[in-house]
């Protein structure tokens, strides 16, 4: 890129600061040789559900590998149907597919983009084992509506929380509501790895020790192996360096919401429709999605002024190939369809400056009046 260009992430700029203690970090899993799970996982483990106000971590090797093993321990199988959405990244619906079990959509509602909750209890049936929101762009699903609907139907919550870590609803950390809550750690993420990582956060101790064990190819002791498990165990090196950023991520949650909010100052007087905070949600902004109607365009134009943007999700997942047996077609959801046409991610990391801020609004401004 060229120098004066605003990338749409940078992770070299939140490595730096902390290289050293990364690479302190490094070195002590290289001396101890706990490569795979060990002392330095169960060390997060504890960090991470005392950050979450839970009783239980489980890591795992992707966010991905969560969701599946959650829908495992609450029992969700063949010929099963999960409620969830078709505005998130399609690993979501990959864990209810995983387990035979069929991905049941309902739209989303159009400011936080999460769950439409009034549609939930119209979509159950006498198959329906759980509900799986997903906590989108840093902002939690109304949980309250939600949690309620599953004690109704005897329904399991789970909620899928990988663009959510430190995402409040009324008080509550995201991954404590429901029975589990499924992160990612993926680099780009608000926490990340230096690869890849996921972790189940959990109230339930017996959902705990289920999951423990499933992710270490179910053995309830060595080499003895009560059911089918999977290969899907955290490295060391992963956790070590999640402990090491576990401790800025107040201070980078902080940092994306005051860059949100110099968008929002910025941008207000423009053609786009900007996100919003709703009541009651602590939002963390893994994400800065705006829409317009001539979203290619406008990207295209921005592109060319040197200002990196990304599409945060172009195709819902009802509509994408893979799904095509649901026999889904557009108008289904026109809310997620709406979205997905029009959706537009904005440059946003703790690390932004606000100068590269202006450059982005000032190419937005030129941009939009020739559009």
């Amino acid at each position: 890129m060229k120098n004066n260009s605003v990338p749409f992430l940078d992770l070299k700029r939140q490595c730096l600061p902390i290289e050293a203690e990364i690479r302190d970090a490094f070195q002590r899993v290289l001396d101890s040789c706990h490569f795979a799970s060990g002392p330095f996982v169960e060390a997060f483990e504890a960090e991470f559900a005392q950050y979450c106000r839970v009783r239980h971590c489980v890591c795992v090797n992707s966010g991905t590998s969560a969701l599946h093993l959650a829908m495992i321990a609450c029992g969700v199988g063949p010929g099963d149907e999960v409620i969830t959405v078709p505005f998130t990244f399609i690993a979501t619906a990959w864990a209810i597919s995983y387990v035979g079990a069929k991905p049941v959509f309902v739209d989303i509602e159009p400011n936080a983009y999460t769950m439409e909750t009034s549609q939930v209890e119209k979509a159950i049936t006498s198959r329906t084992r759980a509900i799986l929101p997903v906590h989108l762009y840093g902002q939690m699903a109304d949980m309250n509506p939600l949690k309620q609907i599953c004690q109704r139907h005897n329904l399991a919550l789970i909620e899928d929380a990988a663009q959510a870590h430190g995402a409040e609803y009324f008080g509550q950390r995201a991954g404590s509501i429901g029975r589990m809550g499924c992160f990612s750690f993926y680099p780009t993420k608000n926490l990340g790895a230096i690869g890849e990582g996921g972790a189940i956060t959990t109230n339930d101790d017996v959902v705990a020790a289920r999951v423990r064990a499933l992710r270490d190819h179910a053995q309830s002791t060595k080499y003895r192996h009560e059911e089918v498990g999977f290969n899907y165990r955290m490295d060391g090196l992963q956790a070590a360096v999640l402990s090491v950023k576990l401790k800025y991520l107040k201070a980078w949650n902080s940092a994306r919401r005051e860059v949100a909010a110099r968008y929002h100052s910025m941008l207000t007087d423009t053609t786009l429709t900007l996100p919003k905070e709703m009541d009651g949600r602590y939002h963390v902004w893994h994400l800065y999605v705006v829409r317009h109607p001539q979203r290619d365009p406008l990207r295209q134009a921005l592109a060319a002024a040197g200002i990196e943007s990304g599409l945060h999700y172009p195709i819902p997942v009802h509509l994408q190939p893979a799904y095509s047996h649901l026999r889904h077609h557009t108008g289904n959801f026109p809310v997620t369809e709406g979205a997905a046409r029009d959706c537009l991610s904005l440059p946003l990391y703790p690390e932004l400056t606000e100068e590269e801020q202006i450059r982005v609004a000032d190419g937005i401004k030129m941009a939009t009046r020739k559009l």
